[in-house]
């Protein structure tokens, strides 16, 4: 897609455009983060219906299912992000714009999971930085299957419940 095709979706002048964003590369990387905070907002109002005191095993919980395709929101942004996926693999500039951001989810996920050790509920010999990135790699693994109906949503959340379950006993 071109900056004039977007322009012309958009109903605004192409030079407006290239203005706010200068190049294509620029553009798909703002609609990208459009994209992300949005599912920010969609994923804290689900962790607000947690409660207002959730253990650490229903946080880890909801930001793993968070990367699954269980609803046609999610569903949809994980098709987006398959797109931009591709896009990065064949285009090294848009790539380095990714390839050296912190992993967020895995930060996340690893806290979490501090967290549960410091409440004992979870076992202080566990290496949280180790589990997080298994977690969120297996949750985003699980994606593919999910979304070409090799794997129904429900046996995709089975697994991720049966590996919480070994880390939360």
């Amino acid at each position: 897609m071109t900056l004039r095709q977007v322009a012309t979706e958009a109903g605004v002048p192409p030079r407006q455009l290239q203005y706010y964003f200068g190049a294509r590369e620029h553009l798909l990387l703002g609609a990208l983060e459009i994209l992300n905070a949005d599912a920010e907002r969609r994923a804290a109002e689900r962790m607000d219906e947690l409660g207002a005191d959730p253990s650490p095993r229903a946080l880890v919980r909801a930001v793993l299912l968070e990367l699954l395709p269980l609803d046609d929101a999610r569903r949809e942004a994980q098709v987006v992000h398959a797109a931009y996926f591709v896009r990065f693999l064949t285009d090294p500039g848009l790539a380095a714009s990714v390839r050296d951001s912190p992993p967020a989810l895995e930060e996340l996920v690893a806290s979490l999971l501090r967290h549960g050790q410091d409440l004992g509920h979870t076992s202080d010999a566990m290496n949280p930085e180790a589990e997080a990135a298994f977690l969120v790699a297996g949750a985003q693994g699980l994606q593919p299957p999910v979304l070409l109906g090799q794997c129904e949503p429900a046996r995709a959340v089975e697994l991720i419940d049966l590996q919480l379950n070994r880390l939360f006993p």
